[in-house]
């Protein structure tokens, strides 16, 4: 395959996967709100199809697609693209070093203990963002306090540790546990439906192509004629 077709192919999978992920992660309706956590927060699946992407394709399709969902949300952010950020941080940390791990040993257990090692390296950061970046930020810019929270969960004794271990951490481990479940159980079937339309696509691309260059013979070998013919 030439290098002109792997960039071909590399761009549709990363565009189509980046297009499904955006969907999750921005059209109403597609994420939802916990119980046991404050009504901020909800839960988004957009992380699936950069799960698929990376598992199928590699480290930088996945890479891409977690950024080309960021950027277009980037427009319609509410928290000066803090949220956002945030986000792309943490979907990093959960899935390249799953993707990775599974590029170099491509098995079903490399594959959980990448899922594993992800979801550790996710735990630990969002906790870490959340105690030191997001709720500082969000007390400054919005006006959020104890009080708030404590009005629904009681058992919130302040916004550092005390959330981080009663809000963000149960809510980031459930979020996780959804998208890893649901990664493995549609691994195969996405993936077989994605490459379908992708190979569609990059037939599309190279017949387009082909027409292209055979025109231009065909022109090329008008214009020798006509060169030919003036020489005689």
């Amino acid at each position: 395959m030439s290098r002109t077709h792997k960039i071909i192919l590399f761009m549709t999978r990363s565009a189509i996967f980046g297009a499904i992920a955006t969907i999750l992660y921005v059209v109403p309706g597609l994420q939802f709100k916990v119980p046991f956590a404050p009504s901020f927060l909800e839960i988004h699946l957009d992380e699936i199809p950069n799960f698929v992407a990376g598992f199928a394709y590699g480290p930088l399709v996945a890479l891409t697609s977690i950024f080309i969902k960021t950027i277009i949300k980037l427009p319609m952010t509410s928290t000066m693209c803090v949220g956002e950020l945030t986000d792309l941080f943490l979907s990093i940390v959960f899935i390249i070093p799953a993707v990775i791990i599974y590029k170099y040993r491509r098995k079903f257990k490399w594959a959980l203990l990448g899922l594993l090692v992800g979801t550790i390296l996710q735990l630990f950061f969002a906790l870490i963002v959340n105690i030191y970046i997001s709720v500082p930020f969000y007390a400054y810019l919005f006006g959020l306090d104890l009080s708030m929270i404590q009005e629904t969960f009681p058992y919130v004794t302040n916004l550092d540790w005390s959330y981080g271990f009663y809000i963000a951490l149960p809510f980031n481990a459930l979020k996780d546990a959804i998208v890893v479940v649901a990664t493995l159980l549609i691994y195969k079937i996405m993936r077989r439906t994605i490459e379908k339309i992708a190979n569609a696509y990059h037939q599309a691309k190279l017949k387009k192509a082909e027409e292209k260059k055979n025109k231009e013979v065909v022109v090329e070998t008008i214009n020798q004629e006509e060169e030919q013919e003036k020489k005689r």
